[in-house]
């Protein structure tokens, strides 16, 4: 086998965002276009003698890009590549990979729950040796890198054959081919009490997990049915799809309506959720009551004592600014820190690793613990079943005795997508040139406390990030928050995030567009969104 070095040139826009590179697959397929962005991925972190792990979500062009990142690794000297079979790993099993085996990072393959197929999403991110993504430091040198690239090597060999869990050679390097379920099944095994679980299906207790065709459909198969015992069909859509099935594998009552449509039946099981392309999202459901992730973050926060892995109690919780403030408000009846940090799994991993926080959480379906450095589907949807099993009660009830006790955030998300981006960034400009004359001013009946741009100063290692979304709170608790998501592949999505604090006993059973609509005129207004987009009306509602 020999080593090619294949002379090429920088291609513009290479630039990872909030969680690694994506662009549409046709774009990644393009002439040099993923061997640039490897290589630069290599030159920076360095390859000779290290050991990686490298999976994805089996979307299109996964298993084409596997053998080309492996031939890639091996003529760049890595010794050793952990893959998942069939070049598959769900983003938190990649992570617990690179973590249990004391790895040099990870290569995975994912545009998380953006659409797949021959013209859909595509994406590359790289994992540090703690399992978590790669910081802005790290991304921003391999950007420099792509911009300056004049080669890339690769080796001229055969494809490996990903198929066989077992060990093979590639030019010199050990490619270990492992079960993608394996590992992880048994780290989640250790944080549940599995046998109460258990005995909870075994007693009737019904459920529908919906893999959306994407790579959690595996996992949730074995653990949910095989070792939990849920009845066998309770896993639907379970086999990964390259075009994930037609479907958008985004877990929220938009896109996985035919689950909601489930939950709110007649006949609906007792509790419901679903995962994303890459598995590190969740949505949960219980009969007849949607559970936002903003209250599931903090009902997981308040009733994580109740399984074994976090029976000590927890360390701290932290949230992603955007997330409503209810986890703040468990953090201060349990007497631990909260910290609010920007978008973007990657800030949560130095107070992971510091010891000062236990669980994390995003608005964007999102949440997580310590056990990883991602966020994590299934093990959001095992802890709730940990918690229903323990309380033995029905979803509604414990939310309801969540609002009850702490008082409800009110809160949801609208997204307006594939917005030109020069009107979206010229909306942006002028919201934030009208900040400093807002405090005061009274709107829709409320008084304007402040507005900011969020700035965010690690506790940890001092690093600083600026500009991550322009906030406009109101005395009485109220805000909302407008930011230009990194995640999409085509124009900008404008996010616009919503929130207001109903203390109780009254008005916690609103609905929460109902409850939130003063807010909602009030944030069009003062952004002027109309005016700069075109758009009066959100694409996705959340």
């Amino acid at each position: 086998m020999t080593i090619r070095i294949v002379p090429t040139q920088p291609i513009a826009g290479q630039k990872p965002g909030t969680s690694g590179l994506r662009k549409k697959t046709p774009v990644f397929m393009g002439h040099h276009y993923l061997e640039n962005f490897v290589q630069s991925i290599f030159d920076v972190v360095g390859a000779a003698g290290k050991t990686f792990v490298l999976g994805g979500d089996g979307r299109y062009f996964n298993d084409r890009a596997a053998q080309v990142i492996l031939r890639m690794a091996a003529a760049n000297g890595a010794a050793r590549v952990i893959v998942g079979q069939g070049a598959i790993l769900s983003t938190p099993a990649a992570s617990h990979l690179i973590r249990l085996n004391r790895t040099d990072g990870g290569i995975i393959m994912s545009a998380s729950h953006n659409p797949g197929g021959p013209e859909e999403d595509f994406g590359v991110k790289f994992n540090m040796p703690n399992g978590g993504p790669a910081p802005e430091a790290v991304t921003e040198a391999m950007f420099k890198r792509t911009t300056e690239i004049t080669e890339y090597r690769v080796v001229e060999a055969q494809d490996v054959d990903l198929a066989r869990v077992g060990r093979t050679s590639l030019a010199g390097m050990v490619v270990d081919v492992v079960d993608p379920v394996a590992d992880y099944a048994a780290l989640m095994e250790t944080l549940f009490d599995f046998a109460a679980i258990r005995a909870m299906f075994a007693g009737g207790f019904r459920m529908r997990m919906d893999s959306m065709c994407a790579v959690t459909g595996p996992y949730a198969v074995e653990i949910l049915e095989n070792r939990l015992g849920a009845a066998k069909g309770t896993c639907v859509n379970a086999v990964p799809l390259p075009d994930f099935g037609g479907m958008h594998p985004d877990p929220n009552p938009t896109w996985a309506k035919a689950l909601m449509d489930d939950m709110f039946g007649p006949d609906a099981p007792d509790f419901g959720a679903a995962s994303d392309g890459d598995g590190d999202r969740n949505m949960v459901v219980g009969r007849g009551i949607y559970v936002s992730p903003s209250d599931s973050l903090a009902v997981l926060a308040a009733n994580a004592h109740l399984a074994p892995g976090y029976a000590r109690g927890l360390k701290g919780v932290a949230r992603s600014m955007p997330t409503s403030a209810a986890a703040d408000r468990v953090a201060e009846a349990l007497g631990i820190g909260s910290y609010e940090t920007p978008t973007g799994w990657k800030f949560f991993g130095n107070l992971l690793d510091a010891g000062r926080a236990t669980i994390c959480g995003e608005e964007s379906f999102g949440t997580g613990s310590d056990h990883v450095r991602e966020k994590d589907g299934l093990w959001a949807v095992l802890l709730w079943l940990n918690i229903l099993a323990v309380r033995k009660q029905t979803v509604a009830e414990i939310l309801k005795e969540h609002w009850a006790k702490f008082g409800r955030n009110y809160y949801s998300r609208h997204d307006f997508e594939a917005i030109a981006t020069d009107k979206a960034d010229a909306m942006m400009g002028a919201l934030r040139a009208a900040l400093p004359g807002l405090k005061g001013q009274v709107v829709e009946g409320m008084t304007i406390a402040g507005a900011d741009d969020f700035a965010y100063t690690d506790p940890v290692d001092a690093s600083v990030s600026t500009k991550q979304g322009v906030r406009v709170m109101f005395t009485d608790g109220s805000r909302f928050v407008l930011r230009l998501s990194g995640t999409g592949t085509e124009g900008a999505t404008l996010r616009m995030y919503l929130e207001r604090y109903a203390p109780g006993p009254d008005g916690l059973d609103l609905d929460p567009q109902v409850a939130l609509a003063p807010v909602i005129r009030a944030a069009h207004g003062i952004a002027r969104i109309a005016e700069f987009t075109g758009r009066k009306d959100p694409d996705v509602v959340t």
